[in-house]
């Protein structure tokens, strides 16, 4: 057992999502959205230098030493798997590791709605999951991959960095390649699929020009594509997509995506008010005509429009969720106010001894 193993243990057994090892401080755990010290007693140089080198390939610790970054997977046991990323700060060494679910829920067990599930039966195009960091994009996705893989017979292609949800072959043959050993880059891994009879391909990131115009254009060449952006609504994806581009591009670029676009399912996290935890809250976008149009002559301010009408598709806005979250006595009055668009919607639900902030249009 790896002497980094007892940390790993207790973050399991007590609930935790991430470990966070930095040289110069405590151990310390997430739990809950809350970070908080796990064990009396600085981490010194050498200390973290043995754990973090213990479970890493020695070619890769070289990197991560020479370049300050690296991002892997360790697998303690069958039921605990880790996405593991190692940094440099300012006091030395550091490294915070993500616990992965070994079992991937299904879209009913993470209680967000069914309408996502259905992106999976679509043969081509693309959809969007975005979220900030920590806001469950991943696990959503490997939720949507599981439904296909238990429901079509298709060739899936993950290019991930690095790989954290493991997928079994059930109906589909789903071919999983870690940035950078198994591909150089997302790009050269999207590039590759395009010769590897692939029927749909997740990206785990679409970070740059290369990518996404691959993205786009293996979408319009009929592969189903899912990729990731850190974006909290449907507007700012579209937008941060087109925008990626030079100014003499992005009227092509906007038909393109009016053409190919499929979806966007935007995710945030709330700490939870009822219970220990936190729940998830999605706007969804599902391209209509009227979307497509909008994309087209870049007009993406009257999404809003679209999206709080298309009940019918499944469409779902951001506050909205937020706000019967709110009612369902599931999320606090504050947490809402601090996670909702806009903002003037929730001040009237705010405790008195937080109107004031509201009205003045500042941050709890």
């Amino acid at each position: 057992m790896a002497v980094i193993d007892q940390y790993f243990q207790y973050l399991v057994a007590s609930g935790g999502s991430d470990l966070h090892l930095s040289e110069g401080q405590a151990p310390k755990m997430r739990a809950n959205g809350a970070i908080s010290p796990i064990a009396d007693g600085i981490l010194e140089h050498a200390t973290i230098d043995f754990m973090l080198r213990e479970i890493c390939d020695p070619a890769a610790y070289e990197r991560y030493l020479e370049k300050g970054d690296l991002d892997f997977a360790y697998e303690m046991d069958a039921q605990s798997r880790f996405r593991c990323n190692y940094f440099k700060q300012n006091k030395g060494l550091g490294a915070v590791f993500r616990l992965i679910p070994t079992k991937i829920k299904t879209i009913s067990d993470l209680g967000i709605p069914d309408r996502i599930e259905r992106f999976g039966d679509i043969r081509s195009g693309l959809v969007l999951v975005t979220g900030p960091t920590g806001s469950g994009k991943s696990t959503t996705l490997a939720a949507i991959i599981d439904y296909i893989n238990r429901t079509h017979a298709r060739h899936i292609i993950t290019v991930e960095e690095p790989i954290e949800f493991v997928h079994n072959h059930k109906k589909s043959t789903i071919s999983q390649r870690e940035v950078p050993i198994h591909s150089p880059s997302f790009a050269d891994g999207l590039r590759a699929s395009l010769r590897e009879d692939a029927d749909i391909v997740l990206v785990g990131e679409m970070r740059d020009l290369e990518t996404i115009s691959l993205a786009l254009t293996a979408a319009e060449t009929g592969l189903l594509v899912f990729g990731t952006l850190h974006t909290n609504n449907a507007r700012k994806t579209v937008d941060r997509l087109v925008d990626v581009f030079p100014s003499d591009q992005q009227s092509q670029v906007r038909t393109m995506l009016a053409g190919s676009l499929r979806g966007v399912v935007a995710q945030l996290l709330l700490k939870r008010d009822d219970t220990p935890g936190r729940v998830a809250v999605n706007e969804i976008l599902v391209t209509t005509p009227a979307v497509s149009a909008v994309i087209r002559e870049g007009a993406t301010q009257k999404l809003y429009d679209i999206i709080t009408g298309g009940r019918e598709y499944g469409m779902q806005f951001m506050d909205d969720a937020i706000w019967q979250k709110m009612l369902a006595g599931q999320v606090s009055p504050v947490e809402a106010y601090m996670k909702a668009i806009d903002k003037s919607r929730f001040r009237a639900a705010l405790p008195p001894e937080y109107a004031a902030i509201g009205n003045s249009g500042g941050s709890v």
